[in-house]
């Protein structure tokens, strides 16, 4: 295929799943719209009016636990529903079957892998625009750096997006595809930093702390939002990009040789 072809490729299965996204928007846009008003709620203000002051920002200005927890509550959100969103959609077509259209179609591989991604960076870019409009009204926020927010975000969805894909990949049933979303992402989501600051665990679980590729995620993140960071930033982007990379290699990898789509 020519590159005007494939490009039109990939922005087929992009905009497919657009409208996938827009056309259950109930069920895509509203539930994390929904559960993070009662993070707000309960954490930032019936828990944080309890906490106070939790940190310092870059101007000397004191950060409340509310302020605190909103970057990690958007980038929560951001990874949750990148990953679901991925998942539910590329399983559904190799459940439909129709997923083998594409593979012996001229496709090429990164098209069909660049339309899911889109996807889902779209619906986390949704949903964490969502979920900042909420924070303001609970709490005030800055954006000290608006190129680290940006990046970040992009970095964090592509990298869960790739998860979700290899997630879904080898699912062979619809319970396959929550398994790894409710063993293993949410517990490191709440253990990344989210509601803590890890600068103030103690030994050995500030240590540990250190292994959770989330936790970089969510610091840097919050940097860009209020200038204030418990981790390395050059460390974190070293991290994603990394992740990203080795994701992404994986599984175009996957897809070339139709591990888990061919029966």
């Amino acid at each position: 295929m020519s590159a005007q072809a494939n490009l039109i490729a990939l922005g087929t299965v992009a905009r497919r799943e657009v409208v996938r996204i827009l056309r259950i928007w109930v069920q895509t846009l509203l539930p994390p719209a929904i559960t993070m008003t009662l993070y707000f709620i309960i954490f930032g203000k019936l828990i944080g009016s309890r906490i106070g002051q939790i940190a310092q920002g870059p101007d000397g200005t004191p950060i409340s636990y509310v302020e605190y927890i909103a970057p990690g509550l958007i980038m929560m959100s951001v990874i949750q529903n990148a990953y679901g969103n991925i998942t539910s959609s590329f399983f559904g077509a190799k459940f439909q079957r129709f997923v083998e259209e594409m593979l012996v179609s001229p496709m090429p591989s990164w098209a069909i892998l660049g339309g899911y991604v889109s996807g889902a960076v779209l619906r986390g870019f949704m949903v964490g625009i969502i979920v900042l409009a909420i924070s303001l009204f609970f709490t005030k926020i800055h954006l000290y750096h608006p190129l680290v927010t940006l990046s970040t975000f992009l970095l964090a969805a592509v990298i869960f997006a790739l998860l979700g894909f290899v997630n879904a990949i080898y699912a062979r049933k619809f319970d396959d595809i929550v398994i790894v979303p409710t063993f293993v992402l949410t517990p490191l989501t709440y253990l990344g930093g989210v509601f803590y600051n890890v600068a103030q665990l103690p030994s050995p679980w500030k240590e540990i702390s250190h292994l959770n590729p989330i936790l970089y995620m969510v610091g840097t993140f919050r940097y860009g939002l209020l200038g204030v960071s418990d981790i390395d930033l050059v460390w974190a982007y070293a991290i994603m990009f990394g992740f990203a990379i080795v994701l992404g290699s994986l599984c175009l990898n996957l897809l070339h040789r139709g591990v888990g789509l061919r029966s």
